[in-house]
């Protein structure tokens, strides 16, 4: 059975439809199928996917990141990688259903993959404690990271989290500092490792895991400090500003791309990745292998400074404070005049360069005339 969202209701009513006309089995017995009738439905299910899914609003893309059919890790590490082998515990207090982390084969060549996992049903959602990490789960991918740094083995993440487990018992454990320990591993490793956010992004669950060489987005990911909803009863102390609150803190893939938080965004197929999975993971498999290879001709060092270097260019020129398209209460990024003019110079330095000589040519026939 197939998972609506509120905007998908005339979706849902046309393939309600579709199926209806692809049934033999009609009020009077077996009928005839008419597949004109099936065509043409299935034509406007296409188009209104794209008409919906082009003009998505930020919180419409945060209710696809968390929809119930979307694709979890555990499905795209069978699809992606081969002779997968788990790890598990962290040697010192237990193991977390909430990470699954083990090594495998991708391109023929040995990475240490690791991914929050929310789990597909409700018995395997409470076991996985619906993708929020615990202090032990941190400290799995630490021991795992370092054993993946000492033999040279580059690291896969994948990011699906609404964030860090809260409860009592994580805190008595030590959660902040197995996260702030999971940044600072991640940031000193010096072989590549690449993050991919294929739901949510949330707070400083996903960031211990995705401080990485590239940090890549499925279209309809999120990855943010703070989930809209926490956002808006904070600053607003309203809950239903979500929408608002998810505009102002520019967590979708095509903003965090502008902002240059992460690297890619990988497109998904038509209606989200729920709705062709296979093309998703064979789209995802083939982002993962080309970025891999960017850093086979690069040592141990320049992988190092390469992922320091990506961190410390991120939000320099920029501040925040509030935008004009919120009626003044939301906040926003703004730019400096001279790094706009330096944007827009190198967007189009083709034409200022043309204009210039154009310029130049100009005052030199003037000059001899």
């Amino acid at each position: 059975m197939k998972n609506y969202l509120e905007f998908e209701k005339e979706i849902k009513t046309l393939e309600t439809d579709l199926e209806s006309l692809q049934s033999p089995f009609g009020s009077e017995g077996i009928s005839e199928v008419d597949t004109q009738k099936i065509t043409k439905t299935e034509e406007q299910i296409n188009e209104k996917l794209k008409i919906t899914y082009a003009n998505l609003n930020s919180w419409q893309r945060t209710l696809v990141a968390r929809h119930e059919d979307r694709p979890r890790t555990n499905f795209y590490i069978k699809k992606i990688f081969s002779s997968f082998t788990t790890l598990s515990g962290d040697r010192l207090f237990s193991d977390d259903k909430a990470v699954i982390a083990g090594f495998g084969l991708i391109d023929n060549k040995s990475v240490l993959v690791i991914g929050q996992e929310k789990g597909e049903d409700l018995t395997s959602r409470i076991e996985r404690n619906f993708g929020m990490m615990r202090p032990e789960g941190y400290r799995k991918c630490i021991r795992l990271m370092q054993l993946a740094n000492r033999f040279q083995i580059p690291i896969v993440t994948f990011i699906d989290t609404p964030g860090a487990y809260p409860g009592i018992g994580a805190e008595q454990r030590g959660q902040a500092s197995a996260i702030a320990n999971s940044i600072e591993c991640c940031m000193s490793l010096k072989v590549p490792n690449i993050s991919i956010i294929i739901g949510e992004g949330g707070s400083g669950g996903a960031i211990a895991l995705a401080s990485s060489n590239k940090v890549i987005m499925l279209e309809n990911s999120i990855y943010s400090v703070i989930s809209p909803e926490g956002c808006a009863s904070i600053l607003w102390r309203d809950p239903t500003k979500s929408l608002q609150a998810a505009e102002a803190m520019k967590l979708t893939a095509k903003d965090l791309l502008e902002l240059g938080i992460i690297d890619e965004v990988i497109k998904e197929p038509l209606g989200g990745a729920h709705r062709d999975r296979e093309t998703m993971a064979q789209d995802m498999k083939y982002s993962i292998i080309k970025n891999l290879r960017d850093f086979e001709n690069l040592s141990r060092d320049e992988v190092y400074d390469h992922r320091k270097d990506k961190f410390l260019k991120i939000g320099r020129g920029r501040r925040f404070g509030k935008i004009d398209n919120l009626n003044d209460s939301g906040l926003g990024y703004k730019e400096s005049y001279f790094d706009k003019a330096r944007r827009e110079f190198s967007r189009n330095h083709y034409l200022y360069y043309g204009l210039i000589a154009f310029l130049l040519a100009l005052i030199t026939i003037t000059t001899v005339v």
